[in-house]
C-alpha cells in the first residue's frame, strides 16, 4: 500500500484537504446537475404535451402517459433516401 496508514491516506503528504475538497465539489455539482437536469426534462415534456393537447392534433400520448414513460408516442417512418429511389 502507497499509506503508511488510513491518517496518512487522508492526509496525502500535506494535500489532503486539496484533494478531498475537490472531490466533494465534484459529487456536490454532479448531483445539482443530476437533478436539475431531470426537473428541466420533466418540465419540457409538460410543455410540449400542453401545446400539443392545445393544438387538438394528433395521436400522441397524453399527458400522463408522456410524463409516466417520457415517450410522445410520435411514429416516425422511415424516408428512403434518393439513391433508394428509382424512376418508373
Amino acid at each position: 500500500m502507497a499509506f503508511e496508514s488510513f491518517d496518512a491516506f487522508i492526509a496525502m503528504g500535506g494535500h489532503g484537504p486539496y484533494v478531498w475538497a475537490c472531490y466533494i465539489v465534484f459529487f456536490a455539482l454532479s448531483i445539482v446537475l443530476i437533478h436539475w437536469s431531470r426537473v428541466q426534462r420533466k418540465a419540457t415534456l409538460k410543455r410540449l404535451a400542453h401545446r400539443h393537447a392545445g393544438s387538438g392534433k394528433g395521436n400522441m400520448a397524453g399527458t400522463e402517459d408522456i410524463e409516466r414513460t417520457g415517450r410522445t408516442g410520435a411514429d416516425f417512418a422511415r424516408v428512403k433516401s434518393s439513391d433508394q429511389i428509382t424512376d418508373g
